[in-house]
């Protein structure tokens, strides 16, 4: 009998993302839970999966510029394409604020796009980001394409939006 998505603990689930490359049962854990279903359907009609269901969030939240239809999952050109665009708290030239480099996802393509995007939505849900939200007001922040490569000038300057989820780590 397969346990349902409504089931995942979600503190252990960032657990093993964080811990993945570290950690067999990790791996284990992460790719069981990956492919929990939801009890929804896909637009094809196949059960969507809580992978399925993570992309589809990502996309909504921070595939803006990706033209992605409302249901479409972000695929991993979309899922690198918005990953150095992720700050923690302000768009500073601090490494630890930039996201992807915290997190050391030096490359994300086919092998790992699913589980950073895993990792930002587990974090922003049960991780250090959903604490530091809720204690000190850092949030979440998508700034422009490529920070590394901008001026002071142009960090400084740039367009940013915060991204929240629904409080209480609500599905």
């Amino acid at each position: 009998m397969a346990s349902m998505a409504k089931d995942i603990d979600v503190k252990k689930f960032y657990d093993a993302i964080v811990n993945f490359q570290n950690s067999e049962e990790c791996q284990d854990f992460y790719y069981q839970v990956m492919d929990m279903t939801t009890g929804r359907k896909n637009k094809s009609g196949s059960d969507e999966t809580v992978r399925d269901r993570i992309l589809k969030a990502y996309a909504v939240l921070f595939c803006e510029d990706a033209n992605l239809e409302p249901g479409e999952k972000a695929g991993p050109q979309e899922v690198a394409d918005t990953a150095d665009r992720l700050y923690i708290g302000n768009a500073g030239y601090d490494p630890e604020h930039w996201y992807r480099m915290k997190y050391h996802f030096p490359v994300i393509d086919d092998d790992n796009y699913d589980r950073f995007a895993a990792l930002v939505l587990s974090d922003m849900n049960s991780g250090p980001l959903h604490d530091a939200a809720i204690n000190d007001g850092d949030t979440l922040v998508v700034g422009e394409a490529d920070p590394l490569h901008m001026t002071a000038k142009e960090r400084k300057n740039q367009k940013v939006k915060g991204v929240n989820l629904p409080s209480g780590g609500e599905q």
